[in-house]
């Protein structure tokens, strides 16, 4: 069936004037004409009683009028579910982050986006968050949560989720080799402080940094891959650690180490996620990238 030819007759059948029905269709009365009869001619049924005055709906064209609204209004609900469907997003994001992000952020940041995308499928993979930005520079992952670096890399888009400050923590218990007076640190307090730092990342840097600020290298007893380890060493008596305080905050040992109020602190850690910015022309990252509300400072 023509489509076209039944919205010519529904918008005859609905203002019975030709000269009306035609300005509505956008074609000549004549065009009309010929279009109700191409139609009479299939069905083998006259439609329409005319003369140079009236039109009339036959019991036939009544009976058609009821057919031809039906099989528009389902023609109009078979657009809009195609079209649906056709805008809906399939496909995989994958997300690398810490343990801490996982279940400090991920709820957030995709439960709308689940509702929303239920054909995307999110792959998590957790790690270290010093390796985050690595991974999405070299496709090992779409996106990642991970701390601004000091200098980011021009290829990656970045969004603050939060911002945490760096602290140090010590043992519960009070211990010989801790310094007395940390808010007023010196270098011969720190000398002989055993740390527990991160293997690598922006707070091993930053406590690098403040290290050389005193004139000294740090006693390290060890290095370890993600800041939740550095919170269970720490519990257990073997030194100071360095994590941000979104990781202290969520470690099911906080209450066994507590944080040493040392001067001058540490800069503050802004986390958020990351993506190559070319890889926004993909419609489904750019989809999850426009769902994230950036932390303003």
């Amino acid at each position: 069936m023509d489509f076209r030819t039944l919205h010519h007759f529904m918008l005859l059948a609905d203002t019975l004037h030709f000269g009306r029905a035609s300005e509505l269709c956008h074609i000549s009365p004549s065009t009309l004409s010929r279009s109700i009869q191409q139609l009479e001619n299939t069905l083998s049924a006259t439609l329409f009683e005319r003369d140079n005055r009236h039109v009339a709906l036959t019991r036939q064209g009544l009976t058609f009028q009821r057919y031809a609204r039906e099989t528009l209004e389902q023609w109009e609900a078979v657009k809009r579910s195609l079209a649906d469907e056709a805008e809906k997003l399939t496909g995989s994001i994958s997300i690398y982050c810490s343990v801490t992000a996982s279940y400090s952020f991920l709820y957030t940041l995709l439960s709308d986006f689940r509702r929303q995308h239920p054909g995307i499928e999110l792959k998590l993979r957790t790690g270290d968050p010093a390796e985050a930005m690595s991974r999405v520079l070299f496709g090992s992952d779409d996106m990642a949560i991970t701390p601004r670096p000091r200098h980011p890399p021009a290829a990656l888009g970045f969004k603050s989720l939060t911002r945490s400050p760096l602290v140090f923590i010590v043992p519960s218990a009070a211990l010989s080799w801790l310094p007395h007076r940390p808010e007023s640190s010196t270098a011969a307090q720190w000398r002989d402080v055993p740390m527990i730092l991160s293997e690598a990342g922006l707070s091993r840097e930053y406590t690098d940094t403040w290290f050389k600020a005193l004139g000294i290298i740090p006693h390290i007893y060890a290095q370890v891959a993600g800041h939740e380890a550095i919170v269970s060493m720490v519990g257990l008596g073997f030194g100071v650690g360095v994590v941000p305080q979104i990781v202290l905050d969520n470690s099911p040992l906080a209450d066994r180490v507590r944080v040493l109020s040392v001067k001058p602190e540490l800069p503050h850690y802004d986390v958020g996620l990351c993506m190559l910015n070319r890889r926004l022309k993909s419609p489904r990252l750019r989809a999850l990238w426009d769902a994230v509300n950036e932390h303003r400072r």
